[in-house]
């Protein structure tokens, strides 16, 4: 249904907005539903496990972060401990940002879905 091009890896969020427009230029024209909504659902399960890796990893760079800035508490005099969380705090921040656009996306396609089920019926 949907090609992809290239060997290196795929932007999730550009392949997402991809595969949202395939759907819903798909439902405009004369499709197969129910074929539509099976495909729908397994790239809704695919985002949903991208989603998850990303939640544990959120979750182990805020883990890290904490743990730094004990350190840093602890020993406030060592100032090295300031690089590593300098660093830890910027891929906090864009983890964080990418999986809120990751969730945003998983609800908009629970809605799509029930759009494309609605279609069908």
């Amino acid at each position: 249904m949907e090609e992809r091009t290239g060997s290196r890896g795929i932007g999730v969020i550009k392949y997402a907005g991809a595969h949202e427009a395939y759907i819903r230029k798909s439902l405009e024209g004369d499709c197969d539903r129910e074929e539509l909504a099976r495909y729908h659902n397994m790239k809704i399960q695919w985002l949903q496990h991208e989603r998850l890796i990303h939640l544990l990893v959120t979750i182990l760079f805020a883990f890290v972060f904490m743990f730094l800035f004990a350190l840093l508490m602890l020993f406030p005099g060592n100032w090295i401990i300031l690089i590593p969380l300098a660093i830890v705090i910027v891929l906090l921040g864009a983890y964080i940002f990418h999986y809120f656009k990751l969730e945003n996306t998983v609800q908009s396609w629970y809605k799509l879905y029930d759009e494309i089920d609605k279609r069908s019926k």
